[in-house]
Order: structure tokens, then C-alpha cells, then sequence
């Protein structure tokens, strides 16, 4: 309980601005101490009938709130985890025309600083160079970023819905041989 709290914190802490490494050492850490100390859901076994159904019933919500949460949390430390990643390599977070538009905006602050310079930027080339580069880099970081954090709850659903179905398999599997 206290390692979901922390991981909510976390995330919203650090979905401002650009993504650093720093999260995916976070989200890996936060995977590392839901996957050793978390309990994987297990399906209560057993056929029932009568007065039992009730209890059954229950067993079976108690097991699809468990696999959930589970799955969630185990979803938003991957998330954590890979949202530096998906900022930075096309490859991983192939959005179109969504780095193309990211980069115009870097291009536009460079020449945004160039102008807010004024006759100062014939003074010296080198740093008006500089100064392009740092606004545009910095456009282009808090672009991406954006669209990083729209998109990651994608991400950390995608995955949540992986585990739950390999949890939910594998204990299907369980069931089959244990009967």
C-alpha cells in the first residue's frame, strides 16, 4: 500500500517538465519492491453450490479488485520506467508528425531568442549561437515531454492489461493442474 502511494506521488511529482533518467531508476526500483514483496492475486479454487455460491461470488470480486490494483500498479512502475525512454527514441514512441511539430517549435524559439536579442546578437556570434541552441533544446525537451505524459497512461494500461491476463493464465493453468 505504501509503495502505490509512493509511486502515485512520484509520478505526478515528476510529470512536469522534461523526463530524466532519475524516473527510470524510480519506476524500476518501484517494480523491484511491488514484484518482491507484492502478492501475485491467486484464484480461490473449488466448486460450490447452494449457500457457498454467495461466498464464492465474493472470492471471485475479492480476486478481480486484487488482480487489478495489481496489475495497475505494476503497470504504472513500467510506465515510470520507460517514460524518458519514449521521450527521447522515435523507435519506442513512434508518434507522426508528432516530433515534427516538436521540432518547429525548437526552431521558433531559436529565432525567438535571435530577435530578443536585437542589435546585442551581431555582438557576439558565438553566443547568440549558444543561446539558439539552449531555447531550442529546451522547446523541443518540454514538447516532447507533453506529449510523453499525454500518452503514457496508454503505456501503463497496455501493460497493466498484459500482466492481468499473464496472472490470470498462469492461474487458470494452476487451477487445470491442481484438479
Amino acid at each position: 500500500m505504501l509503495g502505490t502511494a509512493l509511486g502515485v506521488v512520484l509520478a505526478f511529482s515528476l510529470a512536469e517538465g522534461s523526463w530524466q533518467w532519475f524516473s527510470t531508476y524510480l519506476g524500476l526500483t518501484l517494480l523491484a519492491v511491488v514484484l518482491a514483496f507484492g502478492r501475485v492475486p491467486v484464484r480461490a479454487s473449488g466448486r460450490t453450490s447452494g449457500l457457498a455460491s454467495g461466498r464464492a461470488l465474493g472470492r471471485a470480486s475479492a480476486y478481480g479488485w486484487s488482480l487489478a490494483a495489481y496489475s495497475l500498479v505494476v503497470g504504472l512502475c513500467v510506465a515510470l520506467a520507460l517514460a524518458p525512454a519514449l521521450q527521447r527514441w522515435d523507435w519506442l514512441f513512434p508518434m507522426p508528425g508528432t516530433r515534427d511539430s516538436c521540432a518547429q517549435a525548437g526552431r521558433y524559439e531559436s529565432l525567438h531568442a535571435q530577435a530578443a536579442l536585437g542589435d546585442l546578437a551581431g555582438l557576439d556570434p558565438g553566443a547568440l549561437a549558444y543561446t539558439q541552441e539552449q531555447q531550442s533544446r529546451v522547446a523541443v525537451d518540454d514538447c516532447l515531454s507533453a506529449t510523453t505524459t499525454r500518452w503514457l497512461p496508454a503505456y501503463a494500461l497496455g501493460t497493466a492489461v498484459l500482466v492481468a491476463g499473464a496472472v490470470w493464465v498462469s492461474g487458470r493453468r494452476r487451477e487445470r493442474e491442481g484438479a
